[in-house]
């Protein structure tokens, strides 16, 4: 689903672009660790590029290709990365990648836009090699359903999820959960690793 005008415009600014840098992706690296070298990465919804400079800069990927559902956000991307990356718009529930592509997935909470959440784990599953990990921030039920952000931020409210729902879905989709911290009720992150 794409993003609402508010919920764009929050995620086009440098105040989101300095949180996911100092705190957000640093958090992922201390879980999970840098890629090895040589590592081929995939960032799910990439917006406008920031999460993928960071899976380049930061956790050391030796390419990385990424998509958003959105087109205008994939031209922001592009502009912002030039041939850095491979960018496209695509779908996380029809990743456009053969099987076992990646040594790497990256999802800076995006799948809980996604209506069909599960199947999008599951396409991360696939493109993912075996041994492969799947760094995951995400933004729990309790964020999406409270009053405050259900006026102003446009989400599925079917079939949304706890820390615990998404942990079981990591299992079930074929990951073995190797790191886990929750920010109370609100945010989780997870390093998973393919089975």
């Amino acid at each position: 689903m794409l993003l609402n005008a508010v919920e764009k415009a929050m995620m086009n600014n440098p105040v989101r672009a300095a949180v996911q840098r100092r705190f957000e992706a640093k958090r992922l690296l201390e879980m999970g660790g840098a890629l090895p070298a040589g590592a081929r990465a995939l960032e799910i919804g990439c917006g406008r590029g920031v999460g993928t400079e960071l899976v380049l800069d930061l956790f050391g990927a030796a390419s990385v290709d990424a998509f958003d559902l959105d087109p205008d956000m994939v031209a922001r991307a592009k502009k912002r990365l030039g041939d850095r990356a491979r960018i496209w718009v695509g779908d996380a529930e029809k990743i456009d990648a053969p099987d076992a592509t990646y040594d790497a997935v990256f999802d800076f909470a995006i799948i809980h836009h996604v209506p069909a959440w599960r199947n999008a784990l599951a396409e991360a599953a696939r493109v993912l090699r075996p041994g492969g990990r799947f760094y995951v921030e995400e933004i729990m039920r309790a964020f999406i359903h409270s009053p405050v952000w259900r006026r102003i931020l446009d989400h599925p409210m079917e079939d949304r999820f706890d820390a615990r729902e998404l942990h079981e879905a990591l299992v079930d989709a074929g990951f073995d959960v190797i790191a886990e911290r929750r920010l109370f009720d609100q945010v989780a992150w997870f390093v998973a690793e393919k089975r």
